[in-house]
């Protein structure tokens, strides 16, 4: 099923695609060849889950699916995500995590025989068939060939998944890990139920670097998206809060801005792959929001003793753009290979949006 919605001059600005179940889990291709192309997980507290490939066909103005690479899903997937593949040289793989990590090889060119197949199943627990379950993974853009995990069992585990073993596992928290992401080729950030941001570097793997904590003791921090275009910046979320906080790695503690002109908690943030300033954000209160921290004058401005009156400076920036979806925002991703979209998640639906 599939709607648009038309504004300006006749071109649909908002495509969605309805599922027949509440979805979670969304990824977006970064093939040239696949433009617009999303895999999207089904949220249902059970077993069995699926995971649909679909795709905006512009020409046509809808969203398909093709049934052919819908696959069945054991638990609800916590992340799904496509290789990091911007040449599309490399073979077609997908990701996903939820009790294991696992990659699909997705089979798509007409004329051939179409489908997704499991191609590695990775555990890294040497006692049996039982792990912890994984909350979250991050692919290295830089080397694809690794893949982070997040883990409940306090863990982040560095996988070498074209070799399909481990690289590094890291106790890297105190309390259950809830998010990782890369920074660089060897350094990446976790955030945890311990209310800390850590960075580590593989160089030094009995090190890391706690760049923030919570300044409500025991507030668990969620989600962390790392600036693509400017390693210096991590955003960061806090369970049931309504603000975005920006961290610069050079200061510790100190936030560089605080977004707040969310009415309800924060559930997804991503920064835009193609520029160092922007950032979207969504939550509870239905609404996605796309910031521009160069408005605040000092990303990449910072005198040398230190951060502006920190965190001060953002609580007064407004979104330049804010979407209303109608329910509960739980998903958001910006697309790399069209930097104009990013898609939402809500209920049983995905929304494509031009930004």
């Amino acid at each position: 099923m599939q709607d648009q919605q038309q504004q300006g001059e006749g071109r649909a600005e908002i495509y969605t695609y309805s599922s027949s179940a509440s979805v979670y889990a969304c990824g977006f291709s970064s093939r040239p060849d696949k433009p617009f192309r999303l895999a999207v997980g089904s949220f249902i507290d059970d077993y069995a889950n699926k995971v649909e490939i679909i795709q905006l066909d512009e020409a046509a103005g809808v969203v398909r699916n093709n049934p052919a690479l819908t696959f069945q899903h054991p638990y609800p997937p916590t992340k799904v995500a496509f290789i990091p593949d911007k040449s599309g040289t490399r073979p077609d793989l997908l990701a996903t995590s939820g009790d294991f990590l696992r990659l699909w090889r997705v089979s798509d060119e007409p004329g051939a025989q179409q489908g997704v197949r499991l191609e590695k199943l990775l555990n890294n627990n040497k006692g049996g068939d039982f792990a912890a379950p994984l909350t979250s993974f991050d692919w290295n853009e830089l080397d694809p060939r690794r893949v982070g995990t997040a883990s409940i069992d306090t863990t982040c585990t560095v996988w070498d998944v074209e070799r399909g073993v481990v690289d590094t596992q890291l106790i890297a928290h105190d309390k259950e890990v809830y998010d990782i992401a890369w920074g660089g080729v060897g350094i990446f950030a976790s955030v945890s139920a311990d209310g800390s941001v850590r960075v580590f570097d593989l160089r030094d793997k009995e090190h890391s670097t706690i760049i923030y904590e919570s300044p409500q003791p025991d507030t668990p921090l969620l989600r962390l998206s790392w600036n693509k275009q400017d390693p210096r910046y991590i955003a960061v979320l806090a369970m049931d809060s309504p603000r975005v906080t920006v961290l610069d790695i050079r200061y510790p503690t100190l936030p560089v801005a605080e977004l707040q002109r969310h009415q309800a908690g924060v559930n997804a943030i991503c920064w835009a792959p193609h520029s160092a300033t922007h950032l979207c954000s969504a939550g509870d209160d239905s609404q996605a929001l796309i910031w521009d921290l160069g408005l605040l004058g000092t990303l990449g401005q910072q005198p040398e003793g230190g951060p502006p009156g920190a965190a001060a400076a953002g609580g007064g920036l407004d979104p330049i753009l804010a979407y209303n979806a109608g329910a509960e925002v739980n998903q958001l991703q910006w697309s790399p290979a069209q930097p104009d979209w990013v898609a939402i998640c809500f209920g049983n639906k995905t929304q494509l949006l031009r930004v």
